[in-house]
């Protein structure tokens, strides 16, 4: 039995896809509302900030995965996340099970700098400082020898299905509805983005993999990096026709945080669109050469096709 713990989302959805591909049918779905993949799932509903239900939820499997997200609200994330670490960190203690942790970069220098799992955090605004909060929380258990852990940190996501990010959003949202498309800041530097069902696969080849645990491993993605500009000139010849931009400016942004939550809670992540961002996931693809990383105008081909089915 492997247990998912935040099962509704993209990257679990595609988890429990790859675990029953090639690791196992038995898998367990923890959230609030679980919904079934495969006929053979078990769901376990469960609210992750109750200590006995996080207990329970754990509870006789080997393996679970912490792939829960919250919505982009800052006071959420302070008040709630801490308090599930714990909770999972504290269950995975008790019962000997393995925890996968599914991390992102928010509490990473937001320059020009490579980032490699050796970079030093250094979190910008109160949604990194609670990331690198409760990633450290599970550091120090892993420092200590008091759990066998491993983290998996992936960057901005793009892909199918129920993929969030703002990539998703402002490039192939605006496509599928006809707009124009839109970008941050600047449309010349280089982005790092990782194909979502990439990032699932990768970490359930990491979870189950037992030379892996107690370190961390940045997830893969295309080193052919490109610039938004780059980016959407591609998409414009996958989808055979040309795609018009804007790039919103620091003032604009700015003065719609005044007016809409959204562009207010991305505030502090902006200063990563000022700059480089070159996420490396050297680590993961020496020690699984042979690990098929989607290139952009695969995942890109993939959006359409999927688009052109809901249509």
């Amino acid at each position: 039995m492997q247990t998912i713990l935040g099962s509704n989302g993209q990257i679990a959805e595609e988890l429990t896809k790859e675990l029953k591909r090639n690791y196992t049918s038995e898998i367990r779905l923890v959230s609030r509302n679980p919904k079934q993949v495969h006929d053979t799932d078990f769901l376990f509903p469960a609210d992750l900030l109750g200590k006995e239900q996080t207990d329970s939820a754990v509870k006789g499997s080997p393996i679970a995965y912490l792939t829960v997200g919250l919505p982009m609200d800052t006071a959420l994330w302070i008040k709630q996340f801490p308090i599930m670490m714990r909770n999972v960190i504290e269950a995975c203690k008790k019962h000997k099970t393995k925890l996968v942790f599914f991390d992102n970069t928010y509490m990473y220098p937001q320059n020009d700098e490579p980032l490699t799992e050796e970079t030093a955090f250094a979190p910008v605004g109160p949604k990194g400082k609670v990331r690198a909060e409760i990633t450290s929380m599970l550091l120090e258990e892993m420092k200590t020898k008091k759990i066998e852990a491993v983290i998996c940190r992936a960057p901005e996501f793009y892909g199918p299905g129920k993929t969030q990010s703002i990539t998703n959003s402002m490039i192939f949202g605006n496509i599928e509805k006809d707009k124009k498309l839109k970008v941050f800041l600047k449309d010349d530097t280089l982005r790092t983005l990782i194909w979502t069902p990439d990032a699932s696969k990768a970490m359930a080849l990491v979870g189950n993999s037992p030379d892996t645990y107690n370190e961390t491993w940045h997830l893969p993605c295309d080193d052919n990096r490109l610039t938004y500009k780059e980016f959407i000139s591609l998409a414009s010849e996958v989808y055979e026709k040309e795609l018009p931009y804007s790039v919103l400016p620091k003032f604009v942004l700015k003065l719609g945080s005044l007016f809409n939550k959204q562009l207010k809670e991305v505030q502090e992540l902006l200063p990563r669109y000022e700059h480089h961002n070159l996420f490396i996931s050297t680590k993961f693809k020496t020690r699984f050469p042979n690990f098929p990383v989607t290139s952009y105008r695969q995942g890109m081909e993939e959006i359409r096709k999927e688009n052109r089915k809901v249509i």
